[in-house]
């Protein structure tokens, strides 16, 4: 008999599944918490993100925009993205994805949240100065790009 993907990951989840789910919702819980703490200022000219950082950054005036890319994009993309690994629904709106890549939605969602992770950490290194999370923060991004190409994840989601 053979397992459907949603009954193989529910039975057995593989280390690198559990890994990458981990790791979506501390950057989704991280990120969300960064994100509402740079839009609502919670951090102006303070540790968090100085007014002064601004100056060397090109088209952004504040930190709102930023704090919404990091809040939405990477906080809640991350949580609703561990929710499809965790949950495996089958949604209309992403049938043709899972076509497309032959995987459930949420591995290629994995797979453009670390792409898209390590542009923003790679942005941050440009623009920003040196911290020890950006080297932290980047290991997740590349962990979440690389980990779903893994033999065992892609088994786990793969659609049919």
């Amino acid at each position: 008999m053979t397992l459907t993907a949603t009954e193989t990951v529910r039975a057995h989840r593989p280390l690198a599944v559990q890994i990458s789910e981990g790791l979506l919702i501390l950057l989704g819980v991280t990120a969300l918490a960064g994100g509402a703490a740079l839009v609502f200022g919670l951090g102006d000219g303070q540790l968090m993100a100085p007014a002064a950082w601004l100056e060397n950054i090109p088209l952004i005036h504040s930190w709102v925009a930023p704090g919404l890319v990091l809040g939405i994009g990477f906080g809640l993309g991350s949580l609703l993205v561990a929710y499809g690994m965790i949950r495996l629904p089958r949604w209309e709106w992403a049938a043709v994805i899972e076509r497309a890549t032959g995987h459930h939605w949420s591995w290629i969602g994995t797979i453009l949240i670390g792409a898209g992770h390590m542009v923003w950490i790679g942005l941050e290194l440009v623009y920003l100065p040196f911290s020890l999370l950006h080297p932290v923060y980047g290991a997740i991004g590349v962990a979440l790009l690389l980990l779903p190409f893994l033999p065992s994840v892609r088994k786990a989601f793969r659609i049919g």
